[in-house]
């Protein structure tokens, strides 16, 4: 019997993925969240801003350099919508 596969969700505090232990939005949980808002390019681009705040909060407590610029590109710019 096999096991259901495990979500792509970030672990918090560390922003790593739970399944897979990659930097979250991995791979994966892009995929997912781009057909999740599939039809809300504007709401997905609110909910990772909303993430990326508490992950760079987060990432400041655990001590570590906190780059602005990676985060956002990590988070943000490649849910942008390409022309």
């Amino acid at each position: 019997m096999s096991r259901p596969p495990r979500p792509h969700e970030p672990m918090r505090p560390l922003w790593r993925c739970r399944a897979c232990g990659a930097q979250w939005p991995c791979q994966p949980a892009r995929l997912s969240l781009l057909v999740q808002y599939r039809h809300d390019r504007a709401g997905l681009l609110v909910y990772l801003a909303t993430v990326m705040s508490e992950a760079a909060a987060q990432l400041g407590q655990l001590g570590g350099p906190v780059r602005p610029a990676e985060l956002t590109e990590r988070f943000l710019t490649w849910a942008r919508a390409r022309d």
